[in-house]
């Protein structure tokens, strides 16, 4: 008997094995492919006939593993077709492990499954009029959203909802931003729950996501807390997925498939016909004009947990104050911070800029340095003393011989958060410091590091945008924006979306537990739009303008945006091959080409990249004419195409 056989590699169609095994739609097997074996699943449809004639080749066996669901398999289908990738690629995206794992310890899964209990944490009246409203969503197919100002107490409200559903012995993932998010949150979900969920991230040992994996496919896991990847799992009886911080540009993968983990999620609850609950403090663009079109529900929470205040806004106008040279701090700041320090407050120093210093170059010779592989320049590391490229990673010393006399003499220009932790230290000598970013919070000893935040044990931290995604630190109560001047808008149409989402989370983590808080600006345009919508307390206001310019523009959620991304080592070949694909569009497309036009950012890990911009209605025509169209064109060798429907950035 003839079985179409989809395995998980670039083509987009299954291949025809035989065998004399019962088998059924969603059955892994392992089968020959080429000089190797490969761990494959029956799929719902053969391969389109084709007029090559090839051997049959028969399936080596049935592996031991639940089979996966039709409708996870229809989700797969519609997700390779939405974001024009090959069905293949989509697969594997399940396939985490060739192998069936055989003597599995029985005792990784202990704790691992939810038991009844009676939980002692009491909700608000605001919080039990939300979980109602989530609870009477959460029956079918339901995209609920919950909007509350940070620090309202949404955990708590979803965690009931997710109770409700594992008593129904259903399984509940919940996908996080960041992976630095996962310990803090674990505590908080082991303190409510009594029981451990299963980690799944990028961290996790190959072994371990083997045993997760087939946990989660046996029932003998109940809950995931997982970055992106998390939601390909081929849950047993999946009930409920939540996605926290659904504002979250963390979200988008852009890298390899590329795909939003958000909008997939809702896709993926919609064919498992399960609840999904979208958390956030501030809505995505998407999410808010789905609100008020009434295709999502909203519950909102308006006060903090425990009636606690928001934070006070406070501007700094630096064009009334001169600041020292080569210094970011006034000294108004200062006193600002001597005073809240004084009250046994924590303070963060906010940077988005990693390392000391964005921009080195000498000032005989007056040349910087930038990535021999990237366009763009080094970001010198003071911790490392090395130079470092954000992007593809290549690093170098601080060392150069100059052209003009012996070697370079060198001038840092701007300032990162190493650099403003330096001038931290000199002015709060006796404090213990701390570095909040990406560099110093995913190595082992950074669980140690958030207890000792918690504790109040590190009183001053100089962080970038990863300390606004979801910590909560209960002495936090000063926070300093060194330069919101540098936030500005920029080519990128989310800009002011980000900044706002961005800087809401960050003043949400002041002011938690009850005491007074404050967030300072330093600026030197206190009239700014940008100062204007953060320190709204209303961003519905913000929402509202614009999606009136995005509808009056054309831009999404009212357009759908395709990027075509063309890379290259030969930059005049590229922008030739550029130029002819999209002549070769052209005419056979619902919408408009853009471009081309070399990217921002336009040579990355040595490859010359030109983008091309497709805008059409949204629909699913244009996704499957393009998928068309691209299999048909034969691109140069040394070429290739990446796509991005729905891109969030336009680097």
């Amino acid at each position: 008997m003839k079985f179409p056989i989809l395995l998980p590699n670039i083509f987009n169609h299954p291949f025809t094995y035989e065998s004399d095994i019962k088998l059924k739609i969603g059955d892994f097997v392992k089968v020959p492919f080429g000089k190797t074996k490969v761990t494959g699943v029956v799929w719902d449809e053969f391969e389109n006939n084709s007029s090559k004639k090839f051997k049959i080749k028969k399936i080596i066996s049935k592996l031991d593993i639940p089979s996966l669901k039709k409708n996870t398999l229809a989700f797969l289908n519609w997700f390779s077709e939405y974001n024009i990738v090959p069905k293949g690629m989509a697969l594997k995206l399940v396939l985490t492990n060739d192998d069936e794992l055989k003597n599995i310890d029985q005792k990784f899964y202990d704790g691992l499954i939810f038991n009844d209990y009676d939980n002692l944490i009491k909700l608000s009246h605001d919080q039990r009029k939300c979980l109602e409203q989530i609870n009477n969503s959460n029956k079918k197919f339901n995209v609920h959203v919950l909007q509350g100002t940070t620090g309202s107490g949404k955990t708590f409200v979803y965690f009931e909802a997710l109770k409700k559903i594992l008593e129904k012995g259903l399984q509940g993932l919940i996908l996080l931003p960041e992976i630095g998010l996962t310990t803090q949150f674990e505590k908080k979900f082991i303190e409510f729950f009594k029981f451990r969920p299963a980690i799944w991230h990028s961290g996790i040992t190959k072994k371990n996501k083997k045993i997760i994996w087939h946990g989660i496919t046996r029932g003998k896991i109940s809950v995931v807390i997982g970055a992106r990847s998390s939601l390909f799992l081929p849950f047993k009886n999946l009930g409920l997925i939540i996605v926290d911080e659904e504002h979250d540009q963390s979200y988008k993968q852009d890298e390899g498939v590329i795909y939003n983990a958000r909008d997939m999620a809702i896709s993926r609850a919609s064919f498992e016909k399960i609840p999904i609950n979208l958390i956030t403090s501030v809505p995505s663009i998407e999410t808010y004009e789905n609100i008020k079109k009434k295709k999502y529900n909203i519950s909102k929470l308006e006060q903090r947990y425990q009636n606690a205040s928001l934070p006070n806004y406070e501007i700094i106008n630096l064009n009334q104050i001169k600041l020292q040279k080569q210094s970011w701090l006034s000294k108004e700041i200062i006193q600002k911070v001597n005073s809240h320090l004084e009250k046994k407050d924590q303070v963060l120093f906010f940077l988005n800029r990693r390392g000391f210093s964005p921009n080195v170059f000498c000032k005989k010779c007056l040349s910087s340095f930038s990535c021999p592989n990237c366009s763009i320049n080094l970001v010198y590391h003071k911790s490392k003393n090395n130079l470092l490229c954000h992007y593809c990673g290549f690093k170098t010393s601080l060392k150069r011989s100059c052209s003009k006399e012996e070697n370079c003499d060198f001038i840092f220009s701007g300032p990162g958060v190493e650099r403003i932790s330096e001038e931290v230290k000199k002015n709060f000598p006796n404090k213990k410091i701390e570095i909040f970013s990406s560099d110093t919070m995913n190595k082992k000893s950074s669980k140690d590091k958030l207890e000792q935040i918690i504790n109040n044990e590190i009183e001053i931290l100089v962080g970038t945008q990863l300390i606004s995604k979801g910590f909560h630190f209960p002495n936090l109560n000063c926070i300093v924006v060194v330069d919101i001047d540098s936030s500005s808008y920029g080519h990128d149409l989310r800009s002011a979306e980000k900044n706002l989402q961005l800087y809401h989370q960050l003043a949400g983590r002041a002011g938690r537990t009850g005491k007074s808080s404050t967030v300072y600006f330093q600026t030197y345009n206190s009239n700014s739009t940008t100062i204007a919508d953060i320190t709204n307390k209303n961003p519905n206001i913000f929402l509202e303008k614009e999606i009136e310019i995005r509808k009056k523009n054309n831009l999404p959620p009212f357009q759908r945006f395709v990027s075509l991304i063309l890379t290259g080592e030969n930059e005049n070949k590229l922008e030739k091959e550029a130029i002819k694909f999209k002549l070769f569009l052209k005419n056979k497309l619902i919408g408009k080409i853009l471009g081309p036009v070399s990217a921002p950012i336009f040579r990355l890990k040595r490859k010359y990249r030109i983008r091309l911009l497709v805008r059409g209605p949204k629909n699913m025509k244009l996704q499957k004419t393009l998928y068309m169209l691209i299999s048909k064109y034969k691109f140069l060798a040394g070429i290739k195409l990446s796509v991005d429907v729905d891109p969030i950035s336009f680097n």
